[in-house]
């Protein structure tokens, strides 16, 4: 294979062609950085550049850029001047695309000779690249092998479309020669961030501690070196995006742990119908890695444990199901968690007799206003349980019937629990569906479900009935 064969080979150039290729470690080109990131895959890049131009027109290269760009997007203020082309250079220098590049064209082929030392040097036309690197030598034909011995492959020169790092080049038209600073903004994708919380719940006094992390990561190809960085809570509308929402089926957005929307403005700054979350401090965002910082750390906030069960239309268990566990909490001032809450992923810990926090579960929230009621579910309960049954089912004519359900709720702890039982897919029919009878009184919390608070004795158990009139 290609990649396996200039593995083994040491790819070399005269001295004179490699001042052309930044050595390891050198300084990044680019200047004064500020990245703004959204969560959606999508983020603002704005570099600004110390240019020293002429009058007239010049071309003008821009490297160390994100190799994700995204050209159509690119505009540059240089005070004077205006851009007449601009062309972005992705093909990079490698081992494949060097040799790839050299088809035609003749090197030198240095061999070692591993028992004495000794070096020969013979000239090679590049046939093809296909695979394998395909040669002629004098009047033979060889093919570069991959067989462990010592081999160099000397190129004459850099061919000028390969680029040491993405590269955007610019035609300018200046109005006067001089030196200005230059501002290069675009947008690129590869950049993105989410939250994600460690909540440890003292389910005794009723509270959590709750830290917040933002979640960095770059796949843009660019490290991006002390930018002054915001991110950004909230979706930016998009073209991709816009497909999506307009497609059929279309997708349906849920955001299941949120039971009531916030009505409290939050302190943060707001760009738009958008949360900032500035960094405190410039960083440098190295490509392919994942960094966290700290945005939220809270202690003593309000939260309670409780029990769940979404039963769905028509759904008789042959033998009792958990029910979930939940954790229910609200980001409100006065319940002490007081902040807008960007979409992550919140994992529950617990201590244990020990006093050793333990990993109880995770779920996702959306991107959640301050003062939003939130329900989140972390597992399967182990001694709760709950056994739904249809137990008849009569047809009142007229498409019409009427169902008797059955739930049957069980508790095995040493103490009382509470469990919303929730019987969903009461719309679904389109027309109106009501309960008749029930044993105690159910909540509406939409068309589509009803909601039974059942109070479970210790080492106990409770049963709710109800009869639906419905159609089909």
């Amino acid at each position: 294979m290609i990649r396996n064969s200039l593995t083994a080979c040491l790819l070399m150039l005269p001295g004179a062609a490699l001042a052309q290729v930044a050595a390891p470690g050198a300084g990044s080109a680019q200047g004064d950085l500020s990245v703004t990131i959204y969560t959606n895959d999508v983020a603002l890049v704005q570099d600004i550049r110390q240019l020293t131009l002429p009058a007239g027109t010049s071309r003008q290269s821009f490297p160390d850029v994100s190799a994700q760009i995204r050209p159509e997007t690119v505009s540059l203020d240089a005070g004077g001047s205006a851009i007449v082309e601009q062309n972005f250079d992705y093909d990079l220098l490698s081992p494949t695309s060097l040799m790839q590049n050299a088809v035609g064209e003749t090197i030198t082929l240095v061999r070692t000779n591993p028992a004495t030392g000794a070096e020969t040097r013979e000239r090679a036309k590049i046939l093809a690249v296909n695979g394998g690197v395909v040669m002629q030598i004098g009047d033979r034909i060889e093919v570069l092998r991959d067989d462990g011995l010592p081999v160099r492959a000397v190129f004459d020169k850099i061919p000028p479309n390969l680029r040491a790092s993405p590269t955007l080049s610019v035609t300018l038209a200046s109005e006067r020669a001089g030196a200005r600073p230059a501002t290069l903004s675009y947008l690129t994708r590869g950049l993105g961030w989410q939250a994600d919380y460690v909540a440890l719940f003292d389910e005794k006094s009723g509270v959590i501690d709750v830290q917040g992390w933002v979640t960095l990561r770059n796949t843009t190809g660019t490290t991006f070196n002390a930018a002054r960085t915001l991110l950004v809570a909230g979706e930016v509308a998009s073209v991709d995006q816009e497909n999506q929402y307009n497609s059929y089926p279309p997708r349906r957005r849920v955001s299941r742990p949120l039971r009531q929307g916030g009505t409290e403005t939050s302190g943060r700054e707001q760009l738009g119908d958008f949360y900032i979350y500035p960094l405190a401090e410039r960083t440098t965002i190295a490509d392919k890695q994942t960094k966290q910082v700290s945005f939220l750390d809270v202690k003593g906030a309000a939260a309670s444990s409780g029990y769940e069960f979404v039963n769905p239309w028509l759904n008789s268990a042959k033998e009792p199901v958990s029910a979930g566990s939940m954790l229910r909490f609200a980001n409100s001032r006065a319940g002490g968690l007081g902040d807008a809450l960007p979409a992550g992923t919140v994992r529950v810990y617990v201590r244990d007799q020990r006093g050793q926090p333990q990993f109880t579960g995770e779920n996702a929230i959306e991107h959640t206003p301050q003062g939003s009621r939130i329900s989140l579910r972390t597992g399967d309960a182990f001694d709760v349980k709950v056994l739904p049954v249809v137990e008849t089912r009569t047809s009142l004519g007229g498409n019409r019937w009427r169902t008797a359900m059955r739930y049957t709720l069980t508790n095995a702890r040493n103490r009382a629990v509470t469990v919303d039982l929730v019987q969903s897919g009461l719309d679904w029919t389109w027309v109106d569906n009501r309960i008749v009878s029930e044993s105690q009184k159910s909540e509406r919390r939409d068309s589509n479900t009803a909601v039974w608070h059942v109070a479970v004795p210790a080492n106990g158990t409770a049963t709710v009935t109800a009869t639906f009139d419905t159609r089909f």
